[in-house]
């Protein structure tokens, strides 16, 4: 039977209403925390399974967020992409005690760990030896 140790992140009231809250954790790729309108709250990889955009930054609207950068639709329970999109974020446990968030410690120390971080701006090419080109 395996037992569930939980960390405290905040309150509700700590994340905007169809808004988010990061989680910075030690190693790999913070974790994005949601509220939406019927305060039920969630959390993803703060990573996009398109192109690894931040969920974070997203628009939260009923159980899903719309990610910013290409404005896929991730559904907030389980991390996977709506409609015709395809691939998923990895989720993690999550619930609310007494008005606190709480997530998996567990799942905070190993999820998702080998996952490449979102980089912003355009991608670093190396030039191009003399003569190509």
């Amino acid at each position: 039977m395996k037992t569930n140790e939980w960390t405290v992140i905040c309150r509700v009231e700590d994340i905007p209403v169809l808004g988010s809250r990061r989680v910075a954790r030690p190693q790999g790729v913070d974790v994005a925390v949601f509220r939406n309108a019927d305060d039920q709250v969630f959390a993803l990889l703060d990573r996009c399974p398109h192109k690894g955009g931040p969920l974070s930054q997203g628009i939260v609207f009923g159980t899903s967020v719309a990610c910013p950068l290409h404005n896929w639709t991730i559904g907030l329970s389980d991390g996977c992409a709506q409609g015709a999109d395809e691939g998923c974020t990895p989720k993690f446990a999550c619930k609310v005690d007494g008005g606190q968030v709480m997530l998996d410690s567990s799942e905070l120390a190993t999820l998702a760990l080998d996952l490449a971080a979102p980089r912003a701006g355009p991608q670093v090419l190396s030039p191009l030896p003399l003569g190509e080109g």
